[in-house]
């Protein structure tokens, strides 16, 4: 996450803190949400079945239960299905270009051609 940089669109320095973040449930371990939280960053991350289990166990020990949007998360989901689709394409897949706006464009037509699909 450290590297992350998010251009603003009036130009100046890039922001660090992304608005919001998406995961699956690899990503829900205690430890990542607490470094989210802590750089105040809104995440949609669902919860796995034990350790939603554990936390009910525990009482009012485990906490409250974790936010959870299922609308941002369907986004997410179609998300990474264009993505898939798109990698399809064995030139986006492997990435044979060498330089960066030819890879742009090749990135440009597939998605016109996933676009166009019938």
């Amino acid at each position: 996450m450290e590297r992350v940089r998010v251009a603003r669109r009036d130009g100046g320095r890039s922001r660090t803190r992304p608005d919001h973040l998406g995961g699956d449930k690899a990503y829900s371990s205690r430890r990542n949400r607490r470094y989210l939280r802590r750089r105040q960053i809104k995440h949609t991350i669902p919860e796995p079945r034990d350790q939603r289990a554990n936390r009910k166990r525990r009482g009012s020990q485990g906490g409250r239960p974790t936010g959870f949007d299922t609308t941002v998360y369907k986004r997410r989901n179609e998300v990474e299905r264009t993505i898939n689709a798109l990698k399809n394409s064995r030139a986006i897949a492997t990435r044979y270009d060498n330089w960066a706006y030819i890879f742009h464009g090749t990135v440009t037509v597939a998605t016109i051609r996933l676009w166009l699909r019938p």
